[in-house]
């Protein structure tokens, strides 16, 4: 409340509500404060609030139900309708890979309906039980046990030996990406991005002050000869080596060494995004590439969005110890980790085992689901498998952007292969999610999305792949 101004108390408090009624902000049926709270929280007497409550009941904009409290009418007499979001569109522009429910054949997400719901309610009710004693900080690399848990299982399952000390706990793969970008102290700012490859990382530079140099990728993944001959002075290479993004490729052993040579030469900086290499789905994973580094030169991110679930929102990040310090001194003032129940529910869901359990049962669920997809769209011609995706080719003169639109608008969510290149796309087509791929609906779904790209395109290519 502004005391300074002429308008009494009463008709700041009802301006208020009112305003946040009609924009939206306090949606029909909300529960508003008690006068007892509200009067304690805006410093004012009971009385005070009790009369601006009164005088919105009076307009139809609230009511009382008693001991239920009082709610925003859920037919306010004189409120406008919500005032939309103005910035929809622009969050739709934005997000390349869908928001809110998992579209059909979305990329990105886990298996909604393989997730150990019941285990990990109980895991996160029994870590917020105890968290509510926990009054004070986190530790600014996020909860002791929870690096403990990942130290120890990425010496496991990637090859990657490393302290607790080294790694930092982050709200989801951006996290760490950004977190990064704010402590590299390179001032060189010319890095060398995948082509095709993951459009979050080429943004996330981009916002970040760095100019991205895209490099071409092959069967052996990113061409370290060719980002070399483009940009040898480049400080940062951002890769997929595990399996690259949305090709499905892994970084062949000569490869891997050249571009480590690379970075301890040029004294360059290598982001590894460890994407879906722990879903490897045919044969063996190769070792994280942090686990041949040995001057220093990597620094190794890992998300739970993909194997447990982006809504988890915790990502982590293995630091070289030179840059352990301006690591520590963003997150400390820039990047706080996420709320302690999520993180200590997850170090008891590795501690326990139940993370690889529920590793190896996704690989065997994802196999099948990977093989139905394949069958059920064999008609698109000859559609290949980029690991946790299918890919459907199209006509070269095919606006795979607008054909991903459409598809939305009927339920479908693949992106277009376009949009993962920062040059112009050599080829056009979908990238077709499988984790969520059901037996069941799959010949349906499948019948559906090619009787709308034949609808929109004619008939799809039946010579060539993606």
């Amino acid at each position: 409340m502004n005391r300074t101004l002429a308008l009494p108390l009463t008709d700041q408090i009802c301006a208020a509500i009112r305003t946040a009624i009609r924009q939206g902000a306090l949606a029909p049926g909300a529960r508003l404060p008690s006068w007892q709270d509200l009067s304690a929280q805006l410093g004012v007497a009971r009385g005070t609030v009790r009369a601006a409550y009164y005088r919105l009941t009076d307009e139809g904009l609230i009511a009382s139900l008693g001991a239920a409290g009082t709610h925003v009418a859920h037919s306010p007499m004189q409120a406008s309708p919500a005032t939309a979001d103005r910035f929809a569109d622009l969050r739709s522009s934005l997000d390349l890979f869908g928001a809110g429910p998992p579209g059909i054949f979305q990329m990105g997400v886990p298996a909604h309906d393989a997730f150990p719901a019941k285990l990990w309610a109980r895991l996160h009710r029994r870590a917020a039980d105890a968290g509510a004693l926990r009054t004070r900080y986190l530790d600014p690399r996020g909860i002791d046990a929870l690096r403990h848990q990942i130290a120890a299982h990425l010496a496991l399952a990637r090859g990657l030996q490393c302290t607790p000390g080294q790694v930092f706990i982050t709200t989801s793969f951006r996290g760490a990406l950004g977190l990064v970008l704010q402590a590299l102290p390179s001032a060189r700012r010319r890095a060398w991005v995948e082509d095709p490859g993951y459009p979050v990382s080429r943004h996330g530079l981009e916002l970040a002050g760095f100019s991205p140099v895209p490099v071409a990728v092959d069967g052996q993944g990113i061409d370290v000869g060719l980002g070399i001959a483009l940009a040898r002075d480049a400080g940062l290479a951002v890769v997929t080596p595990g399996q690259q993004a949305p090709l499905g490729h892994t970084l062949s052993p000569e490869r891997r060494q050249a571009l480590l040579a690379w970075a301890r030469e040029s004294d360059a900086w290598i982001i590894e995004d460890d994407y879906l290499s722990e879903l490897h789905l045919d044969g063996r994973a190769a070792p994280a590439l942090a686990a041949s580094d040995t001057d220093g030169r990597v620094i190794h991110i890992g998300t739970f969005s993909k194997t447990i679930s982006p809504s988890l929102g915790i990502g982590f990040l293995v630091a070289p110890e030179a840059l352990i310090a301006p690591l520590m001194r963003v997150a400390t003032y820039l990047a706080p980790p996420p709320n302690y129940a999520a993180q200590a529910a997850l170090a008891e869901f590795l501690a326990d085992g139940h993370y690889l359990r529920h590793l190896r049962r996704m690989k065997l669920l994802y196999r099948k689901r990977r093989e139905v997809v394949l069958d059920a769209l064999q008609a698109a011609g000859s559609v290949r498998a980029a690991g946790l995706a299918v890919h459907v080719p199209l006509a070269r003169e095919t606006d795979d952007v607008w054909l991903v639109g459409r598809l939305r608008e009927e339920g479908f969510a693949p992106t277009a292969l376009s949009q993962w290149y920062a040059s112009q796309a050599p080829e056009k087509g979908l990238v077709i999610g499988i984790t969520n791929a059901a037996a069941e609906t799959m010949p349906s779904d499948a019948a559906r999305l090619l009787s709308l790209i034949r609808n929109d395109f004619g008939p799809a290519p039946q010579s060539r792949g993606v």
